[in-house]
């Protein structure tokens, strides 16, 4: 294989820049063309394809976000706008692509493979880390120091006042980053989508804190808590009018920022891994990490399957927050 392309798919996470590096890196390192693709499918089918050097990727580990842009493509969805894909990859010679992305971006990658013979490699890209087949996605751990952080601070001035807050964090499917930073900044309680939300046992533990003199509390909700922090917040406000209830949401600023050195190294080693993956021949996978080694996960396999909510640690929160 002699010419390989890169494109970041989906939602912007930190840590992609530091895999692009790494692909464009590997792939110059043994004698091979790398293009980049702005715009992830997007810019695929528009043909928005470039030739990347070492100096392209310079000085881009540390920063957030991702240096080829990304976009949402509902072309791509359509087996014409995925032929017109191919084609470009083809009219420029690429045998090889490598995909930063979430499960969705994945999914278009097994049907570009499927439909077309491109030989393709994912590399798990995604806040969230809801992707089973991989105990880790690039920007997971940047996005969990971002909110434990955030709420950190909220604390101190919860404290001050003896105020309630619900701190809304990102996760629409998925409660990772709600658990991890929940339990990192000792949270009294953490509802993800994954749990189905019971207000009363909510009440009821706000209630015990109460009588226990314990006047500060931290609720922590993913964003696709079926219930939602925003009608959780006005409850709690109504039912504790002598408290003063705040909702805080956290929003975007999950995304951005410069990437932890987790972040930096491990999106390094997949993006090193996806090319020596394509040179060996592999496709249709996903780089993966299980058990602090990097694997290869079929699509099929991993990748369209959610990553289950670690039971364990949710009773963890029920005890800790005594």
């Amino acid at each position: 294989m002699q010419r390989i392309a890169v494109l970041t798919s989906g939602g912007d996470a930190p840590g992609m820049n530091a895999a692009v590096r790494a692909i464009v890196r590997t792939a110059l390192y043994y004698k091979m063309d790398v293009f980049g693709i702005r715009y992830g499918y997007k810019g695929l089918i528009e043909n928005e394809l470039f030739q990347m050097s070492s100096r392209d990727v310079a000085n881009i580990i540390q920063r957030g976000g991702t240096v080829l842009k990304t976009a949402r493509s509902k072309e791509f969805l359509t087996k014409e706008g995925r032929a017109k894909a191919a084609e470009h990859l083809k009219e420029n010679g690429i045998e090889g692509l490598v995909v930063i992305g979430g499960d969705g971006s994945f999914k278009g990658a097994e049907i570009l493979e499927q439909e077309h013979g491109i030989k393709v490699i994912g590399v798990p890209g995604t806040i969230d880390r809801d992707i089973a087949g991989t105990e880790y996605t690039i920007g997971f751990d940047t996005a969990v120091n971002t909110a434990m952080e955030a709420i950190d601070k909220i604390r101190d001035t919860a404290a001050a006042h003896e105020r309630l807050f619900v701190v809304e964090v990102m996760g629409r499917d998925a409660g990772y980053i709600a658990l991890n930073s929940g339990i990192a900044t000792g949270a009294e309680e953490i509802l993800v989508p994954e749990r189905i939300t019971n207000v009363e046992r909510v009440v009821q533990l706000i209630n015990y804190d109460q009588k226990r003199k314990k006047n500060v509390h931290i609720i922590v909700v993913a964003e696709g808590d079926g219930f939602g922090a925003e009608a959780l917040t006005e409850i709690l406000a109504k039912k504790y009018p002598e408290m003063e209830v705040r909702l805080s949401v956290l929003g975007h600023m999950q995304r951005g920022g410069s990437p932890t050195y987790y972040d930096r190294v491990q999106a390094s080693k997949m993006g090193y891994h996806a090319v020596l993956g394509l040179r060996e021949g592999k496709t249709g996978m996903m780089v993966g990490l299980q058990k602090n080694e990097i694997v290869f996960v079929d699509f099929g396999d991993g990748c369209k399957k959610h990553l289950e909510i670690n039971q364990e640690m949710l009773d963890m929160v029920k005890v800790l927050s005594q």
